[in-house]
């Protein structure tokens, strides 16, 4: 291991095609993994090399490898065996498995090709894959049989079987806009507080934003502002566990305002520190500086 620091996990996602390489992959990626989908296997030692590189804070890897790199397979044994001989890593292969009848409904339902049997009967590629990937197989340190698995499921037992102690890996993000620069795209959740008393209008406040307390105070004097907030944070104390449970791994809640300046900025703070307690949260403002030109 390198100078004592702590190793570097890598894992290699492989298996049968229409097994969940892509949720699988998804998955690493919301535990905080560095990802890499469909790296061929000769490059494996350059990347190995990257990665090996003190300069680079990497520490978590997960690679996807199958047999849409079919014509470099061959040399995948000879990289897994240069694995083996690195201290600093700390190596794992995941293989996904299915049974044929669920593969062959799959690639019925996404009316897709197998990639070993491109003009003939899915059936046919699955059993050449099946093959070809057999001893890989047996080189895992980790098999999951997707056949009665939804995607969700899938997620929730990769999250469970590689979630490190502790981790959190849900998490809230509040974004405060201007309707008159346009929704958020990315916005799961919005609401609008243009209704609310607007510091904008008076005049001391108006090149002031949300983040100073003479703007806050305004806006949290107001008997509306109190009742909103009471509703708002019951129905996110309720929804949220429901995200959470259905494999979401972050919500974007917005909160927009006409400039997005003064009142959602306000309000995007609370509710952020409110929820803190009990989620990861973030916040950010959109268009804060707009009107300064910024």
């Amino acid at each position: 291991m390198r100078n004592g620091e702590q190793e570097t996990k890598l894992v290699i996602i492989t298996g049968m095609s229409g097994a969940g390489k892509t949720v699988a992959v998804q998955s690493f990626e919301d535990l905080g993994y560095y990802c890499v989908d469909n790296l061929p296997p000769t490059l494996l030692p350059k990347f190995l090399e990257l990665m090996k590189d003190s300069t680079n804070n990497i520490r978590k890897v997960a690679l996807v490898m199958d047999l849409r790199g079919r014509e470099f397979f061959d040399s995948l044994f000879e990289a897994l065996d240069v694995l083996g001989e690195e201290d600093w890593l700390q190596e794992h292969i995941l293989f996904l498995d299915a049974k044929d009848e669920s593969l062959v409904s799959r690639y019925k339902e996404t009316r897709r090709s197998h990639p070993l049997a491109v003009e003939g009967l899915p059936l046919n590629g699955i059993q050449q894959e099946r093959e070809i990937l057999d001893e890989l197989r047996g080189r895992s340190q980790r098999i999951i049989d997707t056949t009665n698995l939804k995607p969700k499921e899938l997620r929730e037992k990769i999250v469970e079987k590689y979630t490190e102690e502790k981790q959190e890996t849900f998490s809230v993000h509040m974004v405060s806009f201007g309707f008159k620069y346009g929704l958020p795209i990315d916005a799961d959740l919005v609401f609008d507080v243009r209704f609310l008393p607007n510091p904008h209008y008076v005049p001391h406040m108006k090149s002031l934003t949300g983040l100073n307390t003479e703007v806050s105070s305004y806006v949290f004097k107001w008997a509306d502002t109190q009742k909103f907030i009471e509703k708002v944070l019951d129905l996110l104390q309720f929804m949220l566990p429901q995200y959470k449970k259905e494999g979401k791994s972050q919500l974007v809640v917005a909160i927009g305002c006409t400039g997005g300046q003064h009142r959602s900025v306000t309000l995007a703070e609370h509710f952020t520190k409110e929820l803190s307690s009990n989620y990861i949260t973030h916040v950010s403002h959109r268009d804060i500086d707009k009107r300064k030109g910024h």
